[in-house]
């Protein structure tokens, strides 16, 4: 590989680096051809990228990049693949959920909404982590108990103020 495609490739990886708010950096190595191909249909299906990179030029992108990884880069040894998403937790459930089948592929370490999780022991963490539908969904379900209480004392207080009052003081 040329200089030139060398800077190219850091570049695209830059590029894909800040464009994505979800990083996680993983270990397929030993993965036969099946499996491997089973993973990649996997990552399509969940929207997830996925490409095995250079650990220097990711470290180099790395280096580049206007985001702060902390000790995600020292994580950069052996085989070293690429997982970007724009949900947090969905390449967590993909690896923990593929790992049913296979010992692979491990966590090295990921970088999630400006956090960072270094090492195979976060996936669990990782998992549990809620998307920002899943929050939003909570909090309007949070949200339409009081109100349903609301309505429900105006309409069994009869209308007057002080059965209203009863009525919500009740609940």
């Amino acid at each position: 590989m040329t200089r030139e495609e060398k800077a190219t490739v850091i570049q695209d990886l830059t590029t894909q680096l800040a464009d994505s708010p979800i990083i996680y950096l993983a270990d397929i190595s030993g993965l036969d051809a099946g499996t491997t191909s089973d993973l990649r249909r996997a990552c399509f299906k969940a929207n997830i990228k996925l490409a095995v990179v250079k650990n220097t030029l990711l470290a180099k992108a790395m280096e580049a990049s206007e985001k702060e990884f902390g000790q995600l880069p020292e994580t950069l040894k052996g085989n070293t693949s690429l997982m970007l998403s724009e949900v947090g937790n969905a390449p967590a459930k993909l690896i923990k959920n593929f790992r049913k089948k296979s010992n692979k592929p491990l966590l090295k370490g990921a970088f999630v909404e400006e956090a960072i999780y270094i090492g195979d022991e976060n996936l669990d963490a990782l998992v549990s982590i809620k998307s920002k539908e899943e929050m939003i969904g909570e909090i309007i379900g949070l949200l339409q108990s009081p109100a349903k209480n609301v309505i429900s004392g105006l309409k069994s207080g009869g209308g007057k103020l002080a059965g209203i009052l009863k009525t919500l003081s009740e609940r």
